[in-house]
């Protein structure tokens, strides 16, 4: 059992293509970490395979194509970054794209791991900003 870092994204929405690129880049700082991180896609493999083009096949992938595990999460935006204790309690999250939101929950990640560098949150080509999409739909 391990710790798991999600990037919960719509792949029906313009601002989740917005943050694959900086999701792939945390993912990859966490490659050796005791921690397995992943894209939670509120869709079907169908739709998650478009979506993701080759961060599918690069990531582990989990599909929710109902987003009842997204309602579990209690995330009211997406895309989201979640991190979820081997327990299967939230650790933190982040809804929408705020990268100083996003580097507090990396920081759970890092004392829960005892992980002792966390990537910088923003990095040139990073999206500004932005509010989330809703989660239900």
């Amino acid at each position: 059992m391990f710790n798991l870092l999600a990037a919960v994204i719509d792949p029906y929405t313009h601002q989740s293509r917005w943050i694959l690129p900086t999701a792939g880049r945390l993912f990859n700082h966490y490659v050796e970490a005791d921690i397995r991180c992943c894209f939670l896609v509120a869709s079907d493999a169908e739709g998650a395979k478009a979506y993701l083009g080759p961060f599918g096949r690069d990531y582990l992938t989990l599909l929710d194509p109902d987003r009842a595990l997204i309602g579990q999460l209690a995330l009211e935006s997406l895309p989201a970054l979640v991190h979820i204790h081997q327990d299967g309690t939230v650790g933190a999250s982040a809804q929408g794209w705020e990268p100083q939101e996003w580097s507090a929950v990396l920081g759970g990640v890092e004392e829960a791991m005892d992980w002792r560098s966390r990537p910088l949150l923003p990095q040139p080509g990073d999206p500004g900003s932005f509010e989330g999409t809703p989660a239900a739909g």
